[in-house]
């Protein structure tokens, strides 16, 4: 059964600097600290709107360059987003909340019942660094050769099941760990490197372009020049 993406647009909440003040804790609401630019709070965001959730869980959004001191202190003693605080508990690290998301939360799972599906799922959900530390690493190397393995992985991965143009066939949480990174990678290697992610991999060139058809992954992108300039100056020292 094909899954509905269930977003809507909506008014995104200032972002909190240093100077901000806290928002009450544990008072029954349920949030989601983040940063806008930030992709692993990303695929929490993503997974949020698609479920429908925008109303249930609120967005914290944070100036990790200027992070209030009270986050670390007081709300996610790690002081990484993203973060979310449910049940009067705090839960961190992005591939486990988007699982949570999907279990603690009303709406269709966003992972499949077949056996085959599941399987495959968890091998991906496992490659996600690794494809992520690849794609860094040759920033400073031979781009080609050092990404372009990380990006075949990908291409082959697509080829695994011919139900629907996503990892798993249909839309799942695994196409929500990755996008995030290849949208920024994509981007960064095409205006530095003048290397197409896309070349040579139709499978993920067609990925890419159904992904950027769904309203709750679009209203999480980051303006390129943005990504661009971050990267410049992280990466490259530039």
């Amino acid at each position: 059964m094909a899954l509905l993406d269930k977003s809507v647009p909506e008014n995104l909440p200032p972002v909190l600097d240093a100077t901000a003040d806290q928002p009450p804790l544990f008072d029954g609401t349920t949030r989601l600290y983040t940063a806008y630019t930030c992709p692993f709070a990303q695929r929490v965001w993503i997974t949020r709107n698609y479920k429908g959730l925008q109303d249930k869980i609120h967005l914290v959004p944070l100036n990790l360059q200027s992070r209030p001191s009270w986050y670390g202190e007081k709300v996610y003693s790690v002081n990484r987003v993203p973060a979310l605080e449910h049940n009067g508990k705090i839960i961190g690290e992005s591939l486990d909340l988007i699982k949570y998301l999907d279990s603690n939360f009303e709406g269709q799972s966003l992972l499949p019942d077949d056996p085959a599906k599941k399987e495959f799922a968890e091998e991906l959900f496992s490659y996600t660094d690794t494809f992520n530390k690849t794609v860094f690493t040759s920033f400073k190397g031979d781009v080609a050769k050092e990404a372009g393995s990380a990006f075949n992985y990908l291409e082959n991965a697509l080829h695994k099941f011919d139900d629907g143009p996503f990892l798993l066939g249909q839309f799942s949480l695994v196409d929500i760990a990755y996008i995030p990174f290849v949208e920024r990678f994509q981007i960064f290697l095409s205006e530095v490197f003048k290397y197409d992610i896309t070349a040579g991999r139709p499978k993920l060139a067609a990925w890419i372009e159904e992904i950027n058809k769904l309203g709750a992954y679009k209203q999480t992108k980051t303006d390129p020049k943005e990504l661009v300039e971050f990267y410049k100056k992280r990466i490259l020292g530039q």
